[in-house]
C-alpha cells in the first residue's frame, strides 16, 4: 500500500530492461496505453468502495470512451494501414500491427463490460432496480406499455423494408437498429426489414411499480409491439446491431469560409465509413450476411455481443432518486476571499492573485467574473477563448450581453474542438449577431489555450484582469473535472495574454513574453530547457526533483529528456491519468522515474509541473507552472497552448504543498505503472485508512481563495473516514 504514496515512499528498485532500450522499445505504445486507462475506468465499476450506481456510471463511461476511440483513433489507423504509407509509431509498431493488438485487447474489454454489467445488474435487483425483458411483462405491464408505445414511440419510428425497391438504408454513426426476418401469415411471403431504434427516445422505459424501479429496454418494447408495425406478419428471426463510423474530420487546407467548410465536414462525418459493428451473437446467418454485405463490413470489423449492445446507454439507469446508491452530495465552495468582498471578483483579484481548484471551488466564479464584466460600466473590453462550452453557455450569454452593451468583445471560437464543432458554430453565430468580434484562429493549429481578459478603466488607467485555466469554459464538465483557474491583475500576465490574443486574431507572433510560454512557439523548448536545468543541478550535486501531473505523456523528445534527467540523478514523480508512453523504473534508463494514475470520483484534468530548481521539492525557490497542454506531439507542436509560471508565494504553496502533495500521497485511487506499461492498483486492506486526495480537497479550501490564510497555512494531508 505504501508504495503508492509517492510523497513518502522511496523509489522502487529499477528492473532489468526487457529488450534494447536504446531503440523504439524505450517507448510504450500510445493506443495500448489508452486501452489500459479504459481498463482502469472499467475496474472502478467493480470497486466495492464506490457506490453501486456510480459503478454503473463508470461502466457507461468506459463504453463511451471505447466508442470514441474507435471512431477516431482506430479509424485513423485503418486509413493509414489501407494507404500503406503509415510509418511505425515511436514504439516501432506499424498501423497494421497496432490494429491487431487493439482488436485483441478491445474484444476482451467488451466481454468484460458484459460480465461487469451482469454482476451490477444482480446488485441492482437486490436494491430494487430491475431491468426487465419482454418475457417478464405481466398483462397490466403490457397494457401500460402498449399505451407508451403508440403515444410516445410509434410516431418516431421508421420501419424500413429491404428489397429491390427499397435499398438498404443509411444508419449514422452510433446508429442502433433491429434487423428482422418476417413472414406474411396469409401466404408465407418473406420480408426483411430494418427498424432503427430512435436515439431521441430514452433507451430504458420506466414501468409502473409500487416499490423500487423497473425498466424495459426500448428494443424489447419494439419487439413486443412488432404487430403494430408489421400487421399480418410474424417474426422468423431477428438481431440487433450498432455501427461506429469514422468520425475524424477532414477540412480543405485552403477553405475560404471556415465555418461553411466545417458545416460540410460535419455532414461527411455522419456518413463516414463503418469501422466497427457490434451485433447480437445469436443473429441469424442470413441477416448477418446481408447487413455485412450492405455495409461493406468484414469479419474482422464485427464483434458479436452476448448481452447489451450500446453499453454507454446504461447511464440512464443512474437514478437521481436513489441518492443512497450515489456519491454523497458535495456542494462546491465559494472562496472566502470572494465572500469577504461581497461577491466582487475584481476586488478579490485586486487584493492578490487567486487560484481556484475546481470542482472543489465552484466554477461559478469564472462565470461571475465574466457576468460582472458584462454589467460593469467601467469595463471597456473583453477577450475570451472558447474551446468547449455548454449548449446554453452562461459565458456566451455574458459575452453577448457585453457586446450588446457596446463593450469591445473578441471571442476566439475553436471550430476544430472534436465532437463540439456543431455547438461551436452555433455559439459563433450567436456571438456575431450580438456584435462581438468572432475569430477562428488558425486553420492548421487548434487553439486549446484557456484565457480570458477583462480591461477595466480605473481612474486614469486601464487595468487588465486575466484568467488562465487548465480546463474548458464549460460549467457542466467543471463539476466533475479537476482543473485550475488562476485570476490575476498582474500587468505582465495581462500583457502576455493580450499578445496571445493578437497572435490568434492577427497572426502576429508574440515576442518578449514575460511569464508565459506558448505552443507551438516556445512551450516545448521551455519544458526541455527546465528538464535539462534540473539534470544539471543533479550533476552538480544539488537536490534535483521534478513533479508533474497531466492527462497524457507521449512526446518523444520530452520523454527522452526525462530519461536523460533520470540518468543524471533527478528524482521524477509523474501523475499521468491516461496515456503514458514512458517506461518507468527500467535500470539504466529510468531508474529515478515513477508513474501513477489516479482514477476516482472526479476526472483528473489539470496540468502542473514543478521543478526543484536546485532546492528539491517542496521548496520556496522551486519553479512552478500550470498549463493547458498535455505533453503530446499535438499539444506541443500543433496547438496554441499556454504554460504559465507562478510567482505568487501563496499560489505556489497551494500548488506544491497542497495540490501536488495530495495527489502524490493518494493511495485510495492510485494505480502504479510498471516498466511493461501495465498498471497495478494500490492494495488497500479492508478497514484500513487510505489517503484519498479527492476526499482531502473536498474538505479543505484552496489556500489562495481563503480570506486570512497565507503560504504557511497548508493543511495536514488527512481527511475524515466514512
Amino acid at each position: 500500500m505504501t508504495f503508492a504514496d509517492f510523497l513518502s515512499a522511496d523509489f522502487p528498485e529499477a528492473q532489468e530492461p526487457d529488450g534494447d532500450m536504446s531503440g523504439p522499445s524505450r517507448f510504450f505504445n500510445r493506443e495500448l496505453s489508452w486501452l489500459g486507462f479504459n481498463w482502469r475506468v472499467l475496474e472502478e465499476a467493480e470497486n466495492p468502495r464506490v457506490p453501486l450506481l456510480e459503478r454503473l456510471r463508470f461502466l457507461s463511461i468506459s463504453a463511451t470512451n471505447l466508442d470514441e476511440f474507435y471512431t477516431v483513433r482506430v479509424a485513423g489507423l485503418r486509413e493509414l494501414a489501407r494507404e500503406g504509407n503509415g510509418g511505425p509509431s515511436i514504439d516501432g509498431l506499424t498501423p497494421t500491427e497496432q490494429l491487431a493488438l487493439i482488436d485483441m485487447d478491445a474484444r476482451n474489454l467488451l466481454a468484460s463490460q458484459q460480465r461487469v454489467f451482469t454482476s451490477l445488474r444482480t446488485e441492482m435487483e437486490e436494491a430494487d432496480i430491475t431491468l426487465l425483458t419482454r418475457d417478464d411483462l405481466s398483462k397490466s405491464d403490457r397494457t401500460y406499455l402498449k399505451n407508451v408505445f403508440f403515444n410516445q414511440v410509434f410516431p418516431v419510428l421508421s420501419p424500413l423494408a429491404i428489397d429491390p425497391a427499397h435499398p438498404f438504408p443509411f444508419l449514422p454513426n452510433e446508429g442502433f437498429a433491429l434487423a428482422l426476418e418476417l413472414e406474411r401469415t396469409k401466404d408465407k411471403r418473406a420480408l426483411r426489414a430494418l427498424l432503427p431504434v430512435p436515439a431521441q427516445i430514452d433507451r430504458y422505459i420506466p414501468c409502473p411499480t409500487e416499490n423500487g424501479h423497473r425498466f424495459l429496454p426500448l428494443e424489447e418494447l419494439l419487439m413486443d409491439n412488432l404487430d403494430g408495425l408489421f400487421p399480418g406478419y410474424k417474426v422468423k428471426g431477428s438481431c440487433a446491431f450498432r455501427l461506429l463510423r469514422d468520425s475524424d474530420l477532414e477540412v480543405e487546407d485552403e477553405a475560404e469560409d471556415l465555418v461553411r467548410e466545417f458545416e460540410t465536414a460535419l455532414k461527411r462525418r455522419r456518413r463516414g465509413e463503418v469501422v466497427s459493428m457490434r451485433i447480437s451473437s445469436d443473429a441469424p446467418k442470413g441477416l448477418r450476411k446481408l447487413i455485412m454485405n450492405e455495409l461493406h463490413v468484414t469479419d474482422a470489423e464485427v464483434v458479436e455481443i452476448n448481452g447489451v449492445i450500446g453499453m454507454a446507454d446504461v447511464k440512464e439507469l443512474v437514478l437521481d432518486a436513489r441518492a443512497d446508491l450515489l456519491w454523497p452530495t458535495f456542494a462546491p465552495r465559494v472562496p472566502e476571499r470572494v465572500q469577504d468582498h461581497e461577491g466582487d471578483m475584481f476586488a478579490a483579484i485586486r487584493q492578490k492573485d487567486m487560484l481556484l481548484h475546481h470542482p472543489y471551488e465552484t466554477f461559478d466564479m469564472v462565470v461571475r467574473f465574466l457576468k460582472q464584466a458584462a454589467l460593469d460600466p467601467d469595463v471597456v473590453a473583453i477577450k475570451q477563448t472558447l474551446y468547449r462550452t455548454s449548449k446554453r453557455s452562461p459565458i456566451v450569454e455574458a459575452l453577448c450581453e457585453a457586446a450588446e452593451d457596446g463593450k469591445s468583445v473578441t471571442a476566439l471560437v475553436e471550430l476544430k474542438a472534436r465532437f463540439d464543432e456543431a455547438a461551436n458554430i452555433r455559439q459563433s453565430r450567436r456571438l456575431e449577431r450580438a456584435g462581438a468580434h468572432v475569430v477562428y484562429g488558425f486553420l492548421d493549429l487548434k487553439t486549446h489555450a484557456k484565457i480570458s481578459t477583462v480591461v477595466r478603466r480605473e481612474g486614469d488607467q486601464l487595468v487588465t484582469y486575466t484568467h488562465y485555466g487548465t480546463g474548458n469554459y464549460h460549467p457542466i464538465t467543471a463539476r466533475i473535472y479537476t482543473d485550475l483557474s488562476f485570476f490575476t491583475c498582474d500587468a505582465a500576465l495581462g500583457r502576455d495574454a493580450t499578445k496571445v490574443f493578437n497572435y490568434l486574431s492577427g497572426y502576429v507572433q508574440p515576442d518578449n513574453l514575460e511569464n508565459l510560454s506558448i505552443s507551438p512557439i516556445s512551450l516545448k523548448s521551455k519544458l526541455l530547457e527546465m528538464i535539462a536545468a534540473e539534470a544539471e543541478h543533479a550533476r552538480n550535486g544539488k537536490p534535483a526533483e521534478i513533479w508533474a501531473k497531466m492527462n497524457s505523456l507521449v512526446e518523444a523528445d520530452v520523454i527522452d529528456a526525462l530519461y536523460v534527467a533520470s540518468q543524471a540523478g533527478v528524482k521524477i514523480s509523474l501523475i499521468i491519468r491516461g496515456i503514458c508512453g514512458l517506461r518507468p523504473g527500467v535500470k539504466g534508463l529510468s531508474d529515478n522515474i515513477r508513474v501513477k494514475s489516479i482514477v476516482g470520483r472526479f476526472l483528473e484534468h489539470s496540468r502542473i509541473v514543478c521543478f526543484g530548481n536546485g532546492h528539491g521539492l517542496p521548496a520556496k525557490k522551486s519553479r512552478v507552472f500550470f498549463s493547458s497542454a498535455d505533453w503530446m506531439g499535438r499539444n506541443l507542436n500543433r496547438r496554441v497552448e499556454t504554460l504559465v509560471e507562478v510567482n505568487n508565494n501563496t499560489v505556489k504553496a497551494q500548488i506544491v504543498s497542497q495540490i501536488m502533495a495530495a495527489n502524490l500521497a493518494d493511495v485510495a485511487q492510485s494505480w502504479i505503472m510498471g516498466p511493461d506499461g501495465g498498471f497495478t492498483r494500490a492494495d488497500v486492506q479492508e478497514g484500513t485508512f487510505a489517503f484519498n486526495c479527492h476526499r482531502f480537497f473536498m474538505e479543505n479550501p484552496s489556500l489562495s481563495g481563503r480570506g486570512s490564510a497565507g503560504a504557511s497555512d497548508v493543511p495536514q494531508l488527512t481527511h475524515t473516514e466514512d
